[in-house]
């Protein structure tokens, strides 16, 4: 047989094929930070020129993470029923569309619905592309490469807050031209078509074998030509591709939380939903406790926006760590941060140091996205992954719902200190937790780490994902 064609990816050096992969899912990725991140900036204008009530805001404030939550399981399905490419590709069509639609809403039941439906999109595609883009992806890189590719949201915040700054405040239909400039990214639909090839690992478990060696080979030159030089070895030890498998969603949901299953299962979920329910707790809240800490509106957006640049380098130094200490501890040290700039948050009475707290905290819970994106595709084997991506991504869209009102509820209760205090302990529970459950997976072919080909597993594999059982 055919040396496998996932080894002949695993084996291919860092070139410009995988940059530009880079580039195309990252910019992905910041068209769908903005999404999430733009819409607290409209809920002024919103609320004056649809006449909203509080209740009325707050479900617009809500609308986003519905989206992405519906989004994100639709696609995971999806994805792995018809192809990681066109699902990309339609979700990012349907964000776009939805944009441009909110733009010439007519009342708050229009601009709602599509703004739910911009987020479904946006959701949609942000699961789809860390799985997709994982298969072509080097082992040796693959760590690096997830972690970069997250830290492309933290762009999209930042593009928010400057729309925000300079767009929204433009005249009375600055929030409508907001949401033109988000139907921008459709354009990316044409390049995305002509440049992107469907998974070679995807194409496998769907019988077409010569669909996907087309697909490596053609990759193999491109990286040849842009390296000048000849390719390395292929090992010939190295596990072998899933066989064909065909996806049914009850056996992925069986499998999902079959007993060699189901402790990676719940790990990912619970660190999803710790991290997401600390992140926007904190990015919603941040502005309005900044005020209640003595700081003027006007100097608590200029705060804020600090806040949001901490996000780069928090994405990009744990994207560097991903390789160099193992996912499962970069997820670990960054919640540690984490925890530990909340506890001193919840401490912090003067402005500056609330400010400082506040970037040390943006930092670190930033960074613990870097490890988790570049974590969770790994962990599950190609015929589910993005079922298995989309599902973990979706219980931690629970958090972002539910975070505004249980913080909310604190804060009324028990001010500042409590608000942080229990983000703290939420957050040392994700600690505890990744360290005593989370796998390894860096230096590791996807099969290797899943125990999907015909290779043989490591002990920490079987734990992962029960070996070779699920074929």
């Amino acid at each position: 047989m055919a040396l496998a064609l996932t080894a002949r990816l695993d084996r291919l050096p860092m070139s410009r094929p995988h940059y530009a992969l880079l580039l195309i899912g990252g910019l992905g990725y910041t068209f769908d930070g903005m999404d999430s991140a733009v819409v607290a900036f409209l809920m002024p204008s919103v609320r004056d020129v649809f006449g909203l009530e509080s209740w009325q805001l707050g479900i617009v404030g809500s609308s986003a993470p519905i989206g992405f939550l519906v989004g994100a399981l639709v696609s995971g399905y999806l994805g792995d029923k018809i192809g990681r490419k066109s699902v990309m590709m339609y979700a990012l069509a349907v964000y776009a569309i939805a944009s441009l639609l909110a733009a010439v809403s007519w009342n708050f039941e229009s601009f709602l619905t599509f703004r739910i439906l911009a987020g479904a999109g946006a959701g949609a595609e942000s699961v789809i592309v860390a799985p997709f883009l994982s298969e072509f992806v080097p082992k040796h890189r693959r760590g690096w490469f997830l972690g970069a590719l997250s830290g492309f949201f933290s762009f999209g915040f930042v593009g928010a807050a400057l729309i925000g700054r300079f767009v929204v405040p433009m005249g009375e239909n600055g929030w409508r031209w907001a949401q033109v400039i988000t139907f921008i990214p459709i354009v990316m639909v044409l390049w995305w078509r002509r440049s992107l090839p469907e998974s070679p690992r995807f194409l496998v478990t769907q019988g077409k074998h010569d669909e996907a060696e087309q697909v490596v080979s053609q990759f193999e030159s491109r990286v040849q030509q842009a390296l000048g030089r000849e390719l390395p070895p292929v090992d010939p030890n190295a596990p072998d591709e899933e066989p064909p498998h065909k996806f049914a969603f009850g056996k992925a949901i069986s499998f999902l939380w079959s007993r060699s299953m189901a402790r990676i299962t719940a790990t990912t979920w619970l660190i999803w939903f710790v991290i997401t329910f600390s992140y926007y707790g904190f990015f919603t809240w941040i502005p309005t406790l900044l005020v209640n800490r003595g700081i003027s509106v006007t100097t608590s957006f200029t705060y804020s926006l600090f806040i949001y640049l901490a996000q780069i380098p928090g994405y990009f130094s744990a994207a560097w760590l991903n390789e160099k200490l193992d996912r499962k501890y970069t997820i670990a040290l960054y919640l540690t941060g984490s925890a530990l700039a909340a506890l001193w948050l919840s401490q912090a009475n003067d402005p500056v140091m609330v400010t400082w707290a506040g970037v040390t905290l943006s930092f670190f819970l930033n960074g613990t996205y870097a490890g988790l994106y570049a974590y969770t595709p790994e962990v599950f084997p190609t015929w589910l992954r993005a079922t298995g991506v989309g599902m973990s991504s979706s219980f931690g869209r629970i958090g972002s719902i539910t975070a505004p009102i249980i913080i909310g509820a604190f804060a009324a209760q028990w001010g500042f200190v409590g608000v942080f205090g229990m983000t703290t302990t939420v957050l040392a529970v994700g600690v505890i937790c990744t360290l005593l459950f989370a796998v390894r997976t860096a230096g590791r072919s996807l099969e290797e780490i899943t125990g999907s080909g015909t290779g043989v597993a490591t002990n920490d594999t079987h734990s992962a994902a029960g070996g070779k059982g699920h074929r």
